[in-house]
């Protein structure tokens, strides 16, 4: 039976003054509206009957989510919202000729659970906890295989083909996976989790209290008191990153927080954050943000000016 979510807007305009064009697309499992907006507006009031995973292609938005949640919206960013959340938003820069451009993926909940189960039942995570769907809001910048996900859904629910249910179940499934492991390393990152999945959390604390020394698996799993493959598997299946592309992410990021911060040289930032080679240092860096650590450098401080 096909997916129904009920969608509910109220607004102080006209729909038809503030949104051009609504592309509305509906499979078994989900919910596709693409929102072009061509009109400044505010306080436009939007809810969803199901979890709904709304996510900036052009523009920019305002959100107002419950009493003390705001933020801008930008191209690249995604927000998880709760069925039945109220939405209050502005749009401060649509215009005619450079339209605010939104979409909004309703899940139904039922497969949701579905998913969370079969999870749960194959890959269980560590202390017992069962995999959940976030509850509450959650704002979050897309990472390339979500990124590259939300494309190719937007692709297949536009595609005239026999099998596009089936095409986009499987994307859902992996786009709710991604989400929740997404959710898990926030969380933690958050110390939120910390009560519910402490051997984790207790893990990643350690990481990054000891990114200047040398982290291995067999290191990490004896400190979580598990065998090394049973380690590797738990912390991929939740983190989604194996523990190696964890540490790397984690220097990386405490590299950069040094470039930014701090008049160090970048031999003694490299050592500090684990890297014994330079030239590794380098060369990683430079793969991932196409500039050196000193150009970085140069240009955050450009802008900070």
């Amino acid at each position: 039976m096909p997916f129904s979510n009920a969608l509910h807007i109220q607004r102080s305009k006209q729909l038809d003054t503030l949104v051009e064009n609504r592309t509305h697309y509906t499979l078994s499992n989900a919910e596709l509206n693409v929102y072009e907006t061509h009109k400044e507006a505010e306080q436009v009031l939007l809810r969803f009957d199901q979890p709904v995973l709304a996510s900036m292609i052009m523009g920019k938005k305002v959100m107002h989510l419950g009493e003390k949640s705001s933020f801008d919206f930008f191209p690249g960013e995604s927000v998880i919202l709760p069925s039945h959340e109220l939405m209050c938003i502005d749009f401060p820069e649509a215009r005619f000729d450079n339209p605010t451009k939104c979409l909004a993926l309703t899940l139904s909940e039922d497969y949701i659970q579905k998913v969370c189960n079969e999870l749960s039942e194959d890959f269980p995570r560590l202390d017992d906890v069962n995999w959940y769907f976030t509850k509450e809001n959650f704002h979050f910048t897309n990472d390339m295989a979500i990124h590259q996900i939300i494309n190719r859904l937007i692709y297949v629910f536009a595609e005239n083909h026999p099998s596009k249910d089936l095409f986009a179940n499987m994307m859902l499934k992996e786009l709710i996976i991604r989400i929740m492991q997404t959710d898990i390393r926030y969380n933690i990152d958050k110390g939120v989790e910390e009560s519910t999945a402490s051997r984790l959390s207790f893990v990643v604390n350690y990481i990054k209290k000891h990114l200047s020394e040398p982290l291995t698996v067999k290191t990490l799993s004896q400190k979580s008191y598990m065998s090394e493959s049973h380690f590797y598997r738990a912390f991929k299946n939740e983190m989604g990153l194996t523990p190696v592309e964890y540490i790397l992410q984690q220097r990386i990021s405490k590299s950069c927080r040094l470039l930014r911060c701090t008049d160090k040289s970048v031999k003694e930032i490299a050592m500090e954050c684990g890297f014994n080679s330079l030239s590794y240092f380098n060369r990683l860096f430079k793969r991932q943000f196409q500039l050196t650590p000193t150009e970085y450098r140069e240009q955050e401080s450009g802008l900070m000016v």
